[in-house]
């Protein structure tokens, strides 16, 4: 058996779910490959699933795309590339209470945004704010990242950035409304998020038992798609007894299946939307244009139907 980690970008939740039900039901070891799963919570945070990869911690990581380019494009150069991308659309937001009366992001001038300090975080909600009219000018605080939603729920912040599947699924079942504001609607071409990266140098080094790690997850997915409710009985075994308590599984599983997709294109990245997202960083000067050219993703590890173009 092929010993592998995967690094988990936040606590278990409903976008890790395949790969839970590849572990669960076999579909790893199918392919003689032995799973390890790591979660934030072993070590606070105090390591992002990036650098955990840059130190070899870690086989996999689950991460926002950037964290492919920041990798790629710091001083000590890893050499990391996406290989698996978990939702194909982006259904994140920034978000508020509804409560507070800011319904729309150039209200947030003046006001608190909770970042959890991602690369180019910061900038993205600054720039939404000016897209709607308003300076930019927003106070940002870095509250401990496992808390950040909390901080919002609190009214310790005005606004944060939530995945819409999982916190928005909470919100919902505690009769919270919420303003979400989609980058999208903002003209900001974001990325995918969340996405599995390695790092290039291991893929060619370990081909075989990587490439029968990225099917057996994609595997996992499928699965889920097709089996809701089992695959939520497979996931709620690890998840944090908050969760546990607060999310509608079912709710967030109806909610968000759709976004895995089918075999034609669960896992994959369209090249045209990772250039859209690429050139935004450079006309936004956020990197060099030597971005445009690197590989930062490849599907050549899925069983599609189709390759895109």
């Amino acid at each position: 058996m092929k010993k592998l980690r995967i690094a988990l970008d936040w606590t278990p939740n409903i976008n890790h779910i395949g790969i839970f039900v590849a572990k669960e039901l076999g579909f790893y070891k199918e392919l003689e490959i032995e799973t390890t799963i790591i979660n934030p919570l072993e070590d606070n945070y105090a390591l992002t699933p990036g650098k955990k990869l840059e130190l070899n911690e870690t086989d996999f990581a689950i991460a926002p795309f950037e964290t492919v380019i920041s990798l790629n494009n710091k001083k000590n150069v890893v050499d990391a590339i996406a290989v698996f991308a978990i939702l194909q659309e982006d259904i994140s937001s920034i978000v508020t209470l509804k409560s507070s009366k800011i319904d729309r992001p150039q209200l947030l001038d003046g006001k608190i945004y909770a970042s959890y300090k991602a690369r180019y975080e910061d900038y993205i909600v600054k720039e939404m704010v000016k897209n709607d009219g308003g300076t930019g000018d927003i106070e940002l605080v870095y509250p401990e990242k496992l808390g950040i939603w909390n901080i919002l729920l609190e009214n310790k912040a005005d606004a944060t950035w939530i995945f819409n599947n999982w916190e928005g699924i909470e919100a919902e079942s505690k009769n919270v409304e919420l303003n979400k504001f989609s980058l999208g609607n903002f003209d900001i071409p974001y990325c995918y998020s969340p996405v599995i990266i390695t790092k290039n140098s291991n893929l060619n080094k370990q081909k075989e038992e990587y490439s029968n790690f990225i099917k057996a997850t994609q595997k996992g997915y499928l699965y889920a798609i097709e089996n809701k409710l089992e695959a939520i009985k497979i996931l709620e075994k690890h998840l944090t007894e908050y969760d546990k308590q607060n999310v509608d599984l079912e709710k967030s599983i109806n909610f968000t299946a759709p976004y895995f997709k089918t075999d034609s294109e669960c896992g994959s990245m369209k090249p045209k939307r990772v250039n859209s997202f690429l050139n935004w960083l450079v006309d936004n000067k956020l990197e060099n244009e030597r971005i445009l050219h690197q590989d930062l993703f490849t599907n050549e590890f899925l069983k599609l139907e189709k390759q895109f173009s």
